[in-house]
């Protein structure tokens, strides 16, 4: 390289390398500082750097304009440059989004820095008649499914009901001493799975309303259920857990037998990686679904001092849980399954029917039955802090069961006293509020109409 150096790049218009003379010319629609190499003299920076006897080097003719603009730059107080670093965009690309620019500005300034704090309501936005409800803590006689549909168990039938045309029709109906003792809808929201008190446990079509297959393996009542894509987890009074893959004729995967009671809470993390099992033994199992065939769990919780029913997976951060305890113990806990390690317990000094996080806030709500503080009613929690928002009134019977409905804003709950009631406890979200999830996840959770 000899004398003035003549550099002519060419190369596509969105490349950042097309480089012009003057770089207040420069014009690509890029979003980021990139430095312009034709002002640089990289030759002399490696050489000064390695203490080497430079070689012959091309001459900048941009050194002088370089050093005049450094005289002329206005330093801030701390002798600091006001404009060193700072990307303004091309002229000609900045005159085509600052009225954008502008727009998203005059937005932002118009949502209010405040907001008023998150309430309970004052009371129910509906109220349905459920005859006939057993009165047993450890079943879980009742979920909501992605179709908006409801599906409960009330004495020795299991009903649907519709929450957009109302409608109620029944699923199933057993005879003698049978009873429905677990529900719970498939992912794609097609299939029922209803575990009887017999031990048995039938998935159902739901359009047809026909039972479509029967599962065998437990010797006592199946109480709890939890899906996994195509995989059905069934927890049992004989304290055994089975995981069934309802694809293949012989669906039986493993048998997990290391509870000492029964197994009153099943479910599995959203992602479908890990299975959280909770027993009448006052113990939590947390399984690897990888290795649940060896028996092998990843982690024995003995922190609870009565039986584990209330289950809940955080929906924003999926390394934590929420348990609930029962009478003896009434407290809720938080684990961080990443470490292992319980981050906070809440006691309520009641016992915990069931839990569900607030996928538009940061909230959990909780549901209890017998107790002395929170007893018979609906409190809801700030996660992670745990301070108390608000609470439902007292109810003549406690709280056994809670679900929530698929586009997140509606919960309901199951009392002794036969009735349902559901609650808009959780609310849209708000646009601005930091409380709240991502702005896409709440957008893809309004997918259904809530319930009116």
């Amino acid at each position: 390289m000899e004398g003035e150096c003549d550099w002519k790049l060419v190369s596509d218009w969105y490349s950042p390398t097309r480089l012009h003379d003057s770089p207040v010319k420069y014009d690509f629609p890029g979003d980021r500082f990139i430095p312009n190499r034709s002002l640089m003299d990289l030759d002399q920076a490696r050489g000064e750097l390695t203490n080497r006897k430079p070689r012959r080097l091309c001459k900048s003719k941009f050194k002088l304009e370089y050093r005049l603009g450094l005289e002329n730059l206005t330093l801030s107080a701390e002798g600091r440059p006001f404009q060193m670093m700072v990307f303004r965009g091309s002229p000609k690309s900045s005159r085509r989004i600052s009225p954008l620019i502008d727009e998203m500005r005059r937005s932002n300034e118009e949502i209010p820095t405040s907001r008023p704090p998150r309430q309970f309501p004052k009371r129910e936005s509906r109220i349905l008649d459920a005859p006939d409800i057993k009165h047993d803590y450890y079943l879980n006689i009742m979920d909501w499914g992605k179709t908006n549909v409801l599906a409960i168990g009330l004495g020795k039938s299991a009903y649907l009901w519709n929450s957009e045309n109302q409608k109620v029709v029944l699923l199933s109906q057993v005879s003698g001493d049978d009873y429905p003792a677990s529900v719970s809808w498939s992912e794609d929201g097609k299939t029922v799975a209803v575990g009887y008190g017999s031990s048995t446990l039938r998935l159902y079509d739901a359009e047809s309303l026909k039972p479509i297959r029967w599962l065998y393996g437990h010797r006592g009542r199946v109480g709890s259920i939890a899906w996994n894509d195509h995989l059905l987890s069934s927890g049992s009074s004989d304290q055994a857990i089975i995981n069934h893959d309802v694809r293949t004729k012989k669906s039986k995967v493993c048998t997990v037998k290391v509870h000492k009671r029964e197994v009153c809470g099943l479910k599995w993390s959203s992602a479908g990686t890990k299975l959280a099992s909770g027993g009448n033994d006052n113990l939590l199992y947390l399984w690897d679904a990888r290795k649940m065939s060896t028996s092998h769990h990843l982690y024995r919780f003995n922190n609870h001092r009565a039986a584990v029913k209330a289950l809940a997976w955080c929906p924003y951060d999926y390394n934590v849980l929420a348990s609930g305890g029962g009478t003896v113990d009434g407290s809720i806990k938080i684990w961080n399954l990443q470490k292992g390690t319980c981050t906070s317990s809440t006691e309520t000094k009641a016992q915990i029917s069931g839990l569900q996080w607030n996928r538009h806030h940061k909230e959990i709500l909780s549901g209890h039955g017998f107790g002395s503080e929170c007893d018979n009613r609906l409190c809801l929690w700030r996660y992670p802090g745990m301070s108390k928002i608000g609470e439902s009134v007292k109810h003549g019977s406690r709280i056994l069961h809670l679900t929530q409905s698929s586009d997140g804003i509606t919960v309901v709950s199951a009392e002794e006293d036969e009735k349902l009631r559901l609650w808009e406890v959780f609310g849209p979200p708000v646009a601005g509020d930091n409380s709240r999830m991502s702005y896409l996840e709440g957008l893809l959770s309004l997918k259904m109409s809530p319930i009116r």
